[in-house]
């Protein structure tokens, strides 16, 4: 089994898209949620997302896109099968590509694989099937399919990016790119591959974060400062927010072979399934508890060696609570284990969320600091005996943990050990 670390970060978030205002933001507890234009009619009963800026893709065709000046540069045929998370994703690729200091020939090399995850474009899916019962099947563009189904990402960032390697798209809800993360990790450590890009990206509009109101999952709070809130008594939901994020992960014989900057070694990862519920956690997060416990063997630590977890809590009652309970059942009532959720700045990014919080939790224990919870007023009473920060941490942190939990139960943990 080989030694795998992070060598490469790039952002498209609510939060910034350079890498150092990203790490700014939440060293500072600075949230990227906002009022939101298209949920300002009285009857939408959601007014906050997580506002990704920058980018102007509400249009259905993408030729009227307005794209970042520093954009990777598109061919027409290209533009025209994208969804707009992959718009985000081809950008968040590129900035972690060049961090990574990859060049073109290690990029597109049959030992380079990209793993994705993403649950398609809700927005292109509709629209080309309103199209086709408007105007007949030929009157849909050749790109309509590979633009708005689960695989768009796959589909788009392999071609784009020339990828010889080992690729498919994974969709298991919120734990997406926690799973893609976790087997790119697998195929490195077990010597298929030397190198893997590993996406998450999520549409960031109305069509892709309203529908999750008719499950009551969202807040209703028009006051963006205090609206994500994870771990607060008084939260009544999540803010949804979309983008992308790219990690870059590789061999750590190879990334030291040239030279590379290394962020942190992943040192193993878990998973563990409810099987209690299509929408629910387990009441007391037990397949997540199995999820960090084989984390923690896989990985070679006690539970006393982690500094500090990413917990997945979204700021919804039920996942919050399930999460401070499986939280205790590992790790029992210790104060040295600081716990935060950065969804508190960002919001809740689906299938993105766990490599956006994997990538945080690599940045941030490279600069030797972990972000604190914000907008807790009033702490629930669940979480006595966890030691939730509610400021930025700083100290000599070896481990840190993220967590991330999908419909159905899906459960994923990863620990990262210091470079």
């Amino acid at each position: 089994m080989r030694d795998v670390v992070v060598t490469g970060l790039g952002f498209v978030t609510c939060i910034g898209g350079d890498k150092a205002v990203v790490a700014d933001n939440l060293a500072h507890l600075r949230h990227g949620i906002r009022l939101y234009p298209p949920f300002s009619a009285p009857e939408c009963p959601v007014r906050v997302a997580g506002v990704v800026e920058n980018f102007d893709l509400d249009h259905p065709d993408p030729e009227d896109w307005k794209l970042p000046a520093d954009m990777p540069p598109l061919k027409l045929e290209q533009l025209r099968s994208l969804a707009p998370h992959c718009a985000y994703a081809i950008y968040s690729t590129a900035k972690a590509v060049a961090d990574a200091g990859l060049a073109p020939e290690a990029l597109s090399n049959p030992r380079t694989g990209m793993y994705t995850a993403s649950c398609g474009s809700t927005t292109n899916l509709f629209h080309y099937m309103e199209r086709m019962k408007k105007f007949g099947p030929r009157r849909c563009p050749p790109q309509g399919i590979v633009s708005s189904i689960a695989g768009t990402l796959n589909f788009n960032l392999v071609s784009y990016f020339k990828i010889l390697g080992s690729s498919t798209g994974f969709v298991s809800a919120c734990a997406s790119s926690g799973h893609a993360l976790g087997h790119a990790f697998d195929e490195i450590a077990l010597g298929r591959q030397d190198c893997m890009i590993v996406v998450g990206a999520e549409d960031c509009n109305a069509d892709t974060i309203l529908p999750f109101a008719g499950l009551r999952a969202l807040s209703t709070s028009s006051d963006p400062d205090t609206a994500s809130r994870p771990f607060d008594v008084k939260r009544d939901g999540f803010v949804g927010t979309g983008g992308a994020v790219t990690m870059v992960v590789e061999a750590a014989e190879t990334a030291r072979a040239r030279g590379a900057r290394i962020y942190a070694k992943i040192a193993g990862w878990g998973q563990g399934s409810d099987g209690y519920h299509t929408m629910m956690p387990h009441p007391d997060g037990a397949g997540l508890a199995r999820a960090m416990k084989n984390a923690l063997e896989a990985s070679g630590k006690r539970p006393d060696e982690i500094d500090y977890l990413n917990a997945h809590a979204t700021s919804t009652q039920a996942g919050d609570i399930a999460e401070l309970r499986a939280i205790k059942t590992v790790f029992g009532n210790q104060s040295k284990l600081a716990v935060s959720s950065t969804k508190a700045l960002t919001g809740h990014a689906l299938s993105l969320s766990s490599v956006m919080e994997s990538a945080f939790t690599a940045l941030g224990l490279s600069k030797g600091w972990a972000p604190g919870s914000a907008h807790i007023t009033e702490l629930d009473p669940e979480a006595d005996g966890v030691n939730v920060i509610r400021e930025t941490a700083r100290g000599d942190f070896r481990n840190f943990m993220s967590n991330s939990s999908g419909f159905g139960g899906a459960n994923v943990s990863i620990v990262f050990e210091r470079a």
